[in-house]
């Protein structure tokens, strides 16, 4: 079961639209042209974010949403009958958006510079402190259109995908496979050989039932397991979100729900090699051994590797056929064409 707790409150702030000073949350009107915040005005988390400490604040943070009066629009504290401009019955207002999950904006800068005077001013200031007019946001440094303060923060600090970087590297990676695929897999030249030794090695591994021991393996044991012995742990998993309350605030929650998960500690009988039988020898007639095996135990996966040795006047060369059929092909004296890489190695034969 989710578990929620507050954490503790934050002041919002609202740009206003009529001459873009950004606003503290909790009020109503722009501190810079008094105009009234619109109730189609979302509130936005600030660059940096504290938790008020101030009792009215936080019982205002607590009340609810604002009520944009019906008649005149002024927006109202969630506790108030009638309009404070327009005295109005707040039962024809509207109430504004809450429950939205407030998205962090970009880090303040530590400098604002005014567009209008010059002057630099602390990053977390909303006005000029010397000519009053408002600062812009983090984001307007970058062109973008009138929108919105919400929509427009997130793609502008967006930066743009280095497509031309991007196919350099992978331009680059591309040249390297085929270099590498050049010196190793391809043939660059052929040289003339005969055969002058051959080796086959065939390994016959016995397998036999034994016990094997899991400890504290996550989930369920297998079906057929025995000496099963498990226990659940439990953790509580919790994601901080920061929610508008529709009145200037927001309230910080935790949000908790707990995990459980079971270990199980078990036996299970698997098959295991118990021991390999292994021959080889210099024709081509590669043989497996035959051991005498119990009912409990049984022949495991048969393997075999194959090698030809070739003289050609740059030396010894050694290849190693894929089958046994190709290996049978290379009888003692014949001669064969090599195909050989960039480094000297055999990549294919031919007759």
């Amino acid at each position: 079961m989710a578990r929620r707790r507050t954490l503790g409150y934050v002041q919002n702030e609202w740009t206003c639209p009529n001459c873009n000073t950004r606003n503290k949350g909790g009020l109503k009107t722009c501190e810079n042209c008094g105009a009234p915040q619109p109730e189609n005005v979302k509130f936005e988390l600030p660059s940096e974010q504290k938790f008020v400490t101030d009792e009215n604040q936080v019982q205002a943070a607590q009340a609810g949403a604002d009520i944009h009066c019906g008649f005149c629009g002024t927006r109202n504290p969630a506790t108030a009958t009638t309009c404070s401009q327009c005295g109005a019955d707040l039962k024809e207002g509207k109430a504004r958006e809450a429950g939205r999950i407030m998205q962090a904006p970009p880090a303040a800068p530590k400098v604002v510079k005014c567009d209008n005077c010059g002057t630099e001013n602390p990053g977390s200031k909303s006005v000029c402190s010397n000519c009053g007019s408002p600062l812009p946001k983090v984001q307007a440094a970058q062109p973008a259109p009138p929108k919105p303060a919400a929509p427009v923060a997130r793609p502008a600090v967006k930066k743009k995908t280095n497509w031309l970087l991007i196919g350099g590297i992978l331009g680059a990676l591309a040249i390297c496979c085929v270099v590498i695929g050049a010196l190793f897999l391809f043939p660059t030249s052929s040289v003339e050989a005969t055969v002058t030794n051959v080796h086959w090695q065939t390994v016959v591994p016995v397998q036999e039932v034994q016990p094997v021991n899991y400890s504290n393996e996550r989930g369920s044991p297998p079906s057929g397991a025995y000496n099963v012995s498990c226990h659940d742990e439990s953790r509580d998993v919790c994601e901080q979100k920061t929610i508008d309350k529709g009145n200037g605030y927001s309230e910080v929650v935790e949000e908790c729900h707990t995990e459980t998960d079971q270990y199980c500690s078990y036996t299970v009988d698997e098959w295991k090699t118990i021991q390999t039988y292994t021959l080889e020898g210099n024709d081509l007639r590669p043989v497996y051994e035959t051991p005498n095996i119990s009912s409990d135990q049984r022949i495991g996966d048969e393997t075999a590797e194959y090698t030809v040795n070739f003289s050609t006047d740059d030396g010894i060369k050694t290849y190693s056929p894929g089958s046994i059929s190709e290996f049978q092909q290379f009888t003692m004296g014949s001669t064969w064409t090599l195909k050989m890489n960039a480094l000297g190695g055999v990549v294919g034969v031919e007759p």
